[in-house]
């Protein structure tokens, strides 16, 4: 194990300023900002990519928010409770807490990582945040990671519970089509209906020409997310081992206007 540099110490310092927490054990936020690509790099570096604390981190964080969820006064049924938070959850969502601390420049990337814009990827950034509950978790037990969980989501909490945070189909559906090359999506109203201060539209999706969905709403962008999301679950039934309905619910979300 190499002598660890100076830098790393001061970006420790500098997580425990945004996070508010100051850490007993340095190590565990040192761990927490190594991305695989890093420690690839630097075998002599001592500490093992952020991937484990992650996996705790993303345990807790569903045990936290499932308790706030179970324990809101609206008494949401199971389903509504899962859906809310898969929403409060998603990489979406976690990224934009990233950004607000500003985590991306505190990560520890690989040369080829930092060269390809790692430090504003969404998936490291709220892979980051989980990893940084875990090691609050080991370091100052179950209280602190629900504080830090608590100071960071809840104005996203509130949303999901206040019905005004919603999964976004389209990116989703953009992103499950696109994994294997450019794929080009286009929306088309097909229908609309009904009196002018209650109409009610009908889109289709089609991907490189190809119908594969079709959803109905009270405005075209809400119609758009409905087909988006008639094509996810037609891939889903095609696709049954893979989980592709998943992904959206865990991964990608929006806020409405």
């Amino acid at each position: 194990m190499s002598r660890i540099p100076d830098m790393v110490y001061e970006k420790v310092k500098a997580l425990e300023e945004r996070i508010g927490y100051k850490y007993k054990n340095k190590n565990l936020a040192i761990n927490a900002l190594v991305h695989s690509s890093f420690s690839n790099e630097n075998h002599n570096f001592g500490f093992p990519s952020n991937e484990r604390l992650e996996f705790l981190g993303d345990a807790i964080l569903d045990f936290v928010l499932g308790l706030m969820l179970y324990n809101n006064k609206s008494n949401f049924s199971e389903g509504q409770m899962s859906k809310m938070r898969a929403l409060i959850v998603c990489e979406a969502s976690l990224n934009n807490c990233a950004k607000k601390l500003n985590l991306g420049e505190l990560i520890l990337l690989g040369k080829g990582e930092e060269a390809s814009g790692g430090r504003e990827r969404p998936s490291i950034l709220s892979d980051a945040v989980e990893a940084i509950i875990g090691s609050i978790y080991l370091d100052g037990g179950m209280e602190e990671a629900e504080k830090f969980i608590r100071r960071i989501l809840t104005e996203t909490y509130e949303k999901a519970v206040n019905g005004i945070l919603f999964m976004d189909y389209k990116t989703a559906l953009q992103e499950e089509l696109q994994k294997s090359g450019d794929v080009k999506i286009e929306y088309k109203l097909i229908d609309s209906y009904g009196p002018d201060h209650s109409k009610t539209f009908k889109m289709s999706v089609y991907a490189d020409s190809r119908h594969i969905g079709t959803g109905t709403g009270k405005s075209k962008k809400e119609a758009e997310q409905m087909a988006a999301k008639a094509a996810l679950d037609e891939i889903n039934q095609e696709n049954r081992g893979n989980e592709i309905e998943k992904t959206p619910q865990k991964h990608t979300c929006f806020y409405s206007s």
